[in-house]
């Protein structure tokens, strides 16, 4: 499969996570420090990072700074529910994503294939035509379904067309009128609370919490956008 470095003080984490990963095939080499890490990504061919933020001597936004002078390899950053304002800081100077302690090693699982799969089809340019992507989330046009982190998702057509609409325009702000507009192809009527809903499910079927979305984020007095 793939061979992931797994860095963090905390060595019954590290221990953790690689009965995790071994047990998905994944080859794991382990690292305890940021200057460790570094080392290790300078000499292995390693197609994923599982990176802790707070370490002693080199923390982990330092160790992904410094790797990412030379490597484009996608990093999972490991948090405390508390390290909001380290989290954003990576996700801003590299990060791939982030997964906060004490994490659901299926969730865990599940954003490491998102992450492998990414960085598969970047690397090798194989991009699918007629899909798109956000994060774990997979749309093929052509055959109209919809995958998050590999496993397909049950849309209704109207759930569909709206996920369609948003992830062809990542970041654009769409108000309830404009989504009902283009879905609906009529005149806005009672459009509110009608498109509201089809977001709840939608939200329900594609976020790993729906109460706190990461990617189809609603903008207070304007409408609905999706980002990475």
């Amino acid at each position: 499969m793939a061979t992931i470095l797994v860095c963090d003080d905390e060595k019954d984490i590290v221990s953790a996570l690689e009965i995790y990963l071994k047990g998905e095939g994944h080859k794991v080499i382990p690292a305890y420090n940021g200057e460790e890490a570094v080392s290790v990504m300078k000499k292995e061919d390693v197609q994923l990072i599982l990176l802790d933020i707070m370490m002693p001597r080199k923390d982990g936004i330092e160790t992904m700074n410094e790797i990412r002078e030379f490597s484009n390899v996608p990093v999972i950053l490991l948090t405390a529910k508390s390290e909001d304002t380290d989290k954003i800081l990576g996700l801003n100077v590299g990060a791939d994503d982030y997964v906060t302690k004490p994490f659901n090693p299926v969730e865990l699982m599940a954003r490491v294939k998102s992450q492998l799969r990414r960085y598969t089809m970047l690397g090798s340019e194989k991009k699918k035509p007629d899909t798109l992507m956000i994060g774990g989330i997979e749309l093929n046009d052509k055959s109209k379904e919809v995958f998050l982190d590999g496993e397909p998702v049950s849309l209704t057509k109207t759930e569909y067309e709206i996920l369609k609409l948003l992830m062809q325009h990542p970041g654009q702000v769409y108000s309830p009128n404009e989504i009902y507009e283009t879905v609906w192809e009529g005149e806005p009527f009672g459009t509110e609370n009608t498109v509201a809903v089809h977001i709840r499910h939608l939200r329900e079927k594609i976020e790993y919490d729906p109460a706190e979305p990461r990617h189809l984020k609603v903008v207070w007095g304007r409408g609905y956008k999706i980002i990475e």
